[in-house]
C-alpha cells in the first residue's frame, strides 16, 4: 500500500441492550480489520448500545472526556495503531436528553474530533413505524470536519444522509463518513442512492457503516453497509448481518475526476 492508498473497513454490527457483548462483540471486528491491514475503521451508529426502550440509553449517557465507551474507543485505536470513528455514542446534554455523538480517534488514542447528530429522526412512515428521536436526543449544532492523514473526513450520523447542504460544508473533504442505523422500510428505497448522491456530487469517498439485523427491542435495519469511490461506484458491500467491509481507496483517484468534471469549481450559489 503506498501514500496514495489507505486501506479502511466499515463495521455492520447487530447490537443489542447487552453494553459489554456489544463492546466485545465490535472489538472482535475492530482487531479483524486490523488484521486485515486497515488504517481507518467506522463502526455504525449505535455500536455500543441499542435498548429496548427508546430512554435506556439515558441511563447509560457518560460525560464527554469520561466513560467506559469513550475509554474503549480510544484504547482499541491506541492498540491496533489505527484511526477509529465511533458511530455515535450517547453524551449527556444540558437539558438531560443526550446528544448522538461521532468521535474520531486517531492512532494514538487522541480524540480527534466530535460531531453531534443535527438531524433528528422525527417521522412517521407506512405501516404504523414511527421514531422520535428528539424525545430523547438533543440536536447537534454545526457539521464538523477533521483533518486526518489522508485528507478532511467530514461527519455525519444516519438522517444527516437526506440532508446535502450538510455535505456542501464538507466540500473538498476526501473522505465523508456516515455510521447509521436505516430502517429496513427506508433503507430499501433509499440508502444506497442517497449514499451514491453524497459521493457523486461531492466528488469523495464515502464510508457508510450500518447496523443490518433483527434486534432485541423488534426493530429491524438495513445493513448494506458500503463503501463508495468518488465516481459513485460501489467498492464493497456486506448485505445483512455483522461483519467488516474492506476497500482500499485510490487517493489520487480524488484529483483525477475533480479535475476532469470539476463540478465543485463550477458552484455558483
Amino acid at each position: 500500500m503506498t501514500d496514495n492508498q489507505l486501506l479502511c473497513a466499515v463495521i455492520q454490527t447487530v447490537s443489542g441492550a447487552d453494553l459489554e457483548q456489544n463492546l466485545a462483540s465490535a472489538a472482535e471486528s475492530v482487531n479483524d480489520a486490523s488484521v486485515a491491514g486497515a488504517k481507518l475503521v467506522l463502526l455504525p451508529e449505535n455500536f455500543a448500545f441499542m435498548g429496548l426502550r427508546d430512554t435506556d440509553k439515558l441511563a447509560l449517557m457518560e460525560e464527554p472526556g469520561s466513560g467506559p465507551i469513550q475509554d474503549f474507543l480510544a484504547e482499541q485505536a491506541r492498540r491496533h495503531g489505527i484511526w477509529l470513528l465511533g458511530g455515535s455514542i450517547p453524551l449527556r446534554a444540558p437539558d438531560g436528553r443526550c446528544f448522538a455523538s461521532l468521535l474520531a480517534y486517531d492512532e494514538q488514542g487522541t480524540l480527534r474530533a466530535r460531531y453531534d447528530k443535527i438531524h433528528l429522526f422525527d417521522v412517521d412512515l407506512a405501516g404504523g413505524e414511527s421514531y422520535r428521536e428528539s424525545a430523547t436526543i438533543a440536536p447537534g449544532a454545526k457539521p464538523v470536519l477533521v483533518e486526518s492523514p489522508w485528507g478532511g473526513i467530514g461527519l455525519s450520523i444516519c438522517y444527516d444522509l437526506r440532508f446535502p447542504e450538510l455535505y456542501r460544508h464538507y466540500a473538498g473533504a476526501s473522505l465523508l463518513v456516515v455510521p447509521s442505523a436505516f430502517t429496513v422500510q427506508t433503507g430499501r428505497a433509499h440508502w444506497e442512492t442517497l449514499l451514491r448522491a453524497r459521493a457523486i456530487e461531492n466528488q469523495a469517498f464515502v464510508l457508510a457503516a450500518d447496523q443490518g439485523g433483527k434486534h432485541a427491542n423488534g426493530r429491524e435495519t438495513w445493513g448494506h453497509s458500503m463503501i463508495i469511490d468518488p465516481w459513485g461506484q460501489v467498492l464493497a458491500v456486506q448485505e445483512g448481518g455483522a461483519g467488516v467491509v474492506l476497500a482500499e481507496l485510490e487517493l489520487g483517484q480524488l484529483a483525477q475526476i475533480r479535475a476532469r468534471l470539476p463540478v465543485l469549481q463550477h458552484r455558483r450559489l
